[in-house]
């Protein structure tokens, strides 16, 4: 029996129908290529922008302390325009801007690569005075306002390269803007510096080690003349003269306090004054040494007498 003869049109329309789930998942392909092109779009306004349009978008970013969109759209400039004032300009704002964002390993890497790349620009003091004060703040805000503790307790190497860098705004650029202000912040970290020595001193002390304690007042008025410890260093090499009956020595010591801190409470016998024990071990106890407890004493009786 023959069979019977197809119709070319209908084999035609079948093949046809069967290309059409074919043909709907390129178009839809298609489309969803478009609209991710146009979102992209969206998504980067700052595309093929002039420079000026893209760092005024930063700056303003900046003032209104947006750090973060602030850093995005420098990182646009940089990438359009790798070369140029405006280039140079936003490079030092997305430092500022990861310092205020609380990302001090980004800012100082974007500092290291400024100074490395522009070792003559003329703002070359600020970055160095921004990478001081990155070291400097690290960890210092979430040291004492969370756990209270004083940065002069934690590892020194972030502050002493903090004071590098302040020391040299003073000494390379003498007349910038920035070298007052980095002095200050010398003086200070100075001052956290023998407030190390001085705690390390009175451990010493405590633990009857009385040439160690020396050592290190001695270190303290060596290194960091006229800080804010100094006759705290006094007060220590008197009471461990006298513990070791050195009495001459002790004798002098109790001469120097008397002529320059006359207040000093080791001169009553009421320093050093240790906090307990189970003080120490409390995380969020604000005294833990004798230092702490006699700024304690001199910020209430600063505030009986404004009473």
């Amino acid at each position: 029996m023959s069979q019977p003869s197809r119709n070319p049109a209908s084999s035609a329309a079948a093949a046809f129908v069967r290309r059409i789930p074919a043909l709907l998942l390129i178009v839809a392909a298609a489309l969803s290529v478009g609209a991710c092109h146009k979102k992209d779009k969206k998504k980067d306004p700052l595309q093929g922008a002039s420079v000026e349009k893209i760092y005024d978008a930063g700056h303003q970013a900046m003032t209104r302390a947006n750090w973060s969109k602030a850093e995005a759209t420098y990182k646009v400039l940089a990438a359009q325009y790798p070369y140029g004032p405006y280039t140079e300009q936003a490079a030092m704002e997305t430092a500022y801007a990861q310092y205020r964002e609380g990302k001090p390993e980004d800012a100082i890497s974007s500092i290291d690569r400024f100074i490395r790349i522009y070792p003559t620009q003329p703002n070359l003091a600020y970055m160095y005075y921004l990478r001081g004060l990155v070291n400097s703040d690290r960890d210092t805000v979430w040291l004492q306002h969370v756990w209270r503790l004083d940065p002069s307790r934690r590892d020194q190497s972030t502050p002493q390269q903090a004071y590098s860098y302040f020391s040299t705004v003073v000494t390379r650029f003498p007349t910038s803007h920035y070298a007052s202000d980095a002095r200050n912040h010398m003086l200070n970290l100075r001052d956290m510096f023998a407030r190390h020595e001085l705690d390390t001193a009175l451990y010493y002390l405590q633990r009857t080690a009385y040439v160690s304690a020396i050592d290190r007042a001695k270190y303290i008025l060596e290194q960091y003349p006229q800080s804010k410890y100094q006759y705290d260093a006094v007060a220590v090499l008197g009471e461990a003269y006298t513990k070791l009956g050195n009495k001459p020595l002790a004798d002098d010591a109790r001469r120097l306090l008397t002529q320059n801190d006359p207040q000093h409470p080791w001169l009553s016998g009421h320093w050093p004054h240790y906090p307990s024990h189970l003080r120490r071990l409390n995380p969020f106890a604000g005294e833990k040494s004798p230092v702490d407890y006699e700024d304690k004493q001199i910020e209430k009786q600063a505030k009986r007498q404004q009473q």
